[in-house]
């Protein structure tokens, strides 16, 4: 997993391995060491590594696409939860971790937007409605 990873964001940058190992400040051989999973890289080459790929250390290491649609490890502060289903009167179960992120707990209020062709989104109502007041205000 880890070692895909890298290769995957790696290529989805356009790099190679020349030029990972020149923004770390490695050689070229211990990045194809890495990506063969001969040989792991230290904590501090790892955080090197998500940094010049713009992803979380956590997702490098952990983020498993067949766990996750087939899709790529997305770009740091982007999320995806898996998928929910909607019930008979349209309610949907929001993710543990999905909540954990975001700090989502029993009894917060939350804003629903849409946008056709687009899709839907939901922020926590005290957030939004901050937003809104700054808007209305200026």
């Amino acid at each position: 997993m880890f070692s895909d990873n890298i290769i995957q964001l790696r290529k989805l940058h356009n790099m190679t391995q020349e030029d990972l190992a020149d923004k770390i400040g490695v050689t070229r051989q211990s990045v194809a060491q890495w990506e063969s999973g001969r040989t792991c890289p230290n904590l501090n080459q790892s955080k090197a590594i998500a940094d010049a790929l713009g992803v979380s250390l956590d997702d490098l290491a952990n983020y498993d696409p067949n766990e996750n649609l087939g899709l790529n490890v997305p770009p740091r502060g982007k999320h995806l939860f898996g998928l929910v289903t909607v019930g008979d009167k349209g309610q949907i179960v929001i993710p543990a971790r999905a909540r954990k992120v975001f700090d989502i707990k029993p009894g917060d209020r939350l804003v629903v937007l849409g946008e056709e062709g687009q899709g839907i989104a939901i922020v926590k109502a005290d957030s939004f409605l901050k937003i809104a007041e700054a808007i209305r205000n200026s």
